[in-house]
């Protein structure tokens, strides 16, 4: 398949994962944005200049937002990459003004740009009904305190410190739970590939 006929692909493929968060909630579509982008994402925020612990959690809340405004997508205008990496690009914009008025940081201390990972994507839809399941798969896998955290704040919307009022823990401790699912996620899915 031709470069551009494989880039339509995916422009399709995203775009239609996007339509079916935004229709009715599809968990499967959701994970399958998930496992492609959030590491993606998190390389971009490194990338420009964020900590790994800060990158990782930039590209969770990249992921929340994505599954939040899903509706607002219009695959008219953009690419469903372009739309995901720009979130990622104004959240990174964001916390970077946060760290600057609260004096964490000089401006040359952080060098914002938009770039797009170029890795591989996935040229069928056999690939993804693939890569759907072995995120499934992986969920079984979480404790079932990391899978409560990864429920009510991907998939019921809650805030980390709702989360955290809700099940009766500290905030801290949400977000690590958040964080270690995530990364026991990348890890289960590298194995699984």
């Amino acid at each position: 398949m031709p470069s551009d006929d494989r880039a339509n692909s995916d422009h399709a493929l995203w775009g239609s994962q996007l339509s079916a968060i935004a229709q009715r909630q599809d968990r499967e579509a959701f994970a399958a944005l998930f496992e492609y982008f959030a590491p993606r994402i998190k390389a971009f925020m490194q990338r420009s200049g964020a900590s790994e612990a800060s990158a990782e959690e930039l590209a969770q809340e990249t992921m929340l937002v994505v599954w939040r405004k899903a509706a607002s997508f219009d695959p008219t205008s953009t690419g469903a990459a372009a739309w995901i990496f720009t979130i990622a690009r104004n959240l990174r914009i964001d916390a970077y003004r946060r760290e600057r008025r609260s004096g964490a940081i000089e401006t040359s201390d952080v060098e914002i740009e938009f770039q797009i990972d170029d890795s591989p994507r996935p040229d069928s839809l056999l690939a993804t009904m693939q890569s759907e399941e072995r995120v499934r798969f992986a969920l079984t896998k979480l404790s079932g305190d990391q899978m409560r955290v990864i429920e009510l704040s991907f998939f019921e919307e809650r805030a980390h410190a709702e989360i955290a009022q809700l099940l009766k823990i500290p905030l801290g401790t949400v977000k690590s739970r958040l964080r270690l699912a995530m990364s026991r996620l990348r890890n289960l899915l590298s194995e699984l590939s």
